[in-house]
């Protein structure tokens, strides 16, 4: 994929996740499944990032404990920010950044150099290119303690018959097959609204490339979600021997 196409697919994204964000945060109220099958893998008093926080669910969850960690939430979304809660208890050590990850210098913003967790639940699938994801994980792996672990999920649409209805033809943005990467996917919205939406499919192999290539090593991968409980793949990541390169 070229810089050009990518950056059509971060505008389509970019423009979607502001029109839609009120309706899309109505479907998000509560955590899936497997989200909360992570969380409650997650130790007290730890610093943790959440990259695409959306409405912060994942924040309220964590704010609940009897010695919750230091977490920072970000977004690209203004519209998703607007809508993080304003009432977590008193002395909540919890903070929500706009940020956008397909910028070189997003972690020159955030508040710590580095994290024990860093979460980033449905956010790689909307990233157009394996230039820009590797770029993201290496950034990750920087910022992790060398004990830190990643946990990411991935929608995993194409198990989904009703789902695969959504798929539409690249020339619905005027782009065709060859413009973009193999698992590469057009999915439209209708809540709200009508909407078109960037997402990789990925497999647990890319997944696994795609770790080994930015410093981290896969040890342990799950499905969760939606009726038949497969429709996202979560993994646990953990750095390997020194940060890589985007």
């Amino acid at each position: 994929m070229n810089q050009k196409t990518a950056l059509q697919l971060l505008a389509l994204n970019h423009k979607f996740y502001q029109t839609f964000a009120g309706d899309f945060s109505e479907t998000r109220q509560r955590l899936q499944p497997g989200v909360i099958q992570v969380l409650e893998k997650t130790g007290t008093g730890e610093k943790i990032l959440d990259l695409g926080c959306g409405n912060g669910e994942v924040a309220r969850k964590l704010m609940e404990q009897s010695n919750p960690p230091i977490y920072t939430g970000v977004d690209f979304s203004q519209k998703f920010l607007a809508e993080t809660p304003t009432d977590l208890p008193p002395g909540s050590r919890c903070e929500f950044i706009h940020l956008d990850l397909t910028t070189t210098d997003w972690v020159s913003q955030l508040p710590c150099r580095k994290y024990n967790l860093v979460f980033a639940f449905a956010v790689l699938h909307h990233l157009p290119g394996d230039k820009l994801r590797r770029q993201v994980c290496a950034n990750i792996r920087r910022h992790l303690t060398g004990d830190g672990v990643f946990y990411h999920s991935n929608w995993q649409f194409l198990k989904s018959p009703r789902l695969r209805k959504r798929i539409q033809p690249w020339s619905s943005i005027d782009l065709n097959s060859d413009q973009v990467d193999e698992g590469d996917y057009l999915l439209d919205w209708k809540r709200g609204g009508y909407g078109l939406r960037y997402v990789h499919y990925f497999t647990s192999r890319e997944l696994k490339l795609l770790a080994k290539d930015t410093g981290f090593e896969v040890v342990d991968s799950f499905y969760s979600d939606g009726k038949e409980g497969n429709l996202a793949l979560y993994q646990k990541w953990k750095p390997v021997n020194s940060p890589a390169q985007p």
